[in-house]
């Protein structure tokens, strides 16, 4: 069993999505237990991935390479999943704010959410406000808001207006990212943190919904 645990780690980080997808197929057939290959195979790859980014080993086309073998093996390792009743780290409402349509940075943050164990409701790119509240409605319990342009920016903070509006703000986190985003933005506007790229939007996310 560890053996094909371990396979399918060393296949995601170097991206072989087929021999992935094929490796969790054998190891579902095994009996290997979902939870385990979610945590010991899938999630601690692209954990890797992560740090290897961090420290200059990888780059973003790196990155979505892997992330495109993890969500291979995944598609195959859903259902089974949910048979075990695995529950999600957290569920995830993400997109790019109205008038944006910049969406490779908000993808690949989705990707690598959905390699540490998040579920994904991706609502695309130029986004209403109105969408993200009807995602918390629908149980998203954390918002990530991208925009690549400083003039669709101040459509982060009318999603943010559209939750307490609608009286969901404080069920739910509000992380945000894009290039002329900073963390002194996410104050201003009082979202709960912000992550330069995909690798620090996966740390925050874990520790807004612990």
């Amino acid at each position: 069993m560890e053996d094909i645990i371990k396979e399918i780690y060393n296949g995601i980080l170097e991206g072989k999505h087929k021999a992935v997808e094929a490796q969790v197929k054998s190891a579902m057939a095994a009996g290997v237990n979902p939870k385990t290959l979610l945590d010991n195979g899938m999630i601690a790859a692209m954990a890797e991935v992560g740090r290897l980014f961090e420290i200059g080993e990888y780059y973003v086309p790196e990155m979505l390479i892997s992330a495109r073998a993890m969500q291979y093996g995944l598609a195959v390792l859903k259902p089974h999943l949910k048979e075990a009743n695995v529950q999600s780290a957290g569920k995830v409402a993400i997109g790019t704010v109205k008038g944006d349509l910049h969406d490779i940075g908000k993808n690949l943050v989705a990707m690598m959410l959905e390699g540490a164990g998040f579920e994904i409701v991706d609502l695309g790119t130029d986004v209403a406000p109105e969408k993200y509240v009807g995602a918390v409605q629908s149980g998203a319990n954390l918002v990530a808001l991208s925009a690549l342009l400083t003039t669709t920016m101040p459509n982060m903070k009318a999603v943010i207006e559209g939750l307490k509006a609608a009286g969901l703000r404080d069920k739910v986190k509000v992380m945000i990212g894009g290039a002329p985003v900073t963390d002194s933005y996410a104050a201003q506007i009082g979202a709960d943190g912000y992550a330069a790229d995909a690798s620090r939007a996966v740390n925050l996310a874990k520790s807004l919904v612990k």
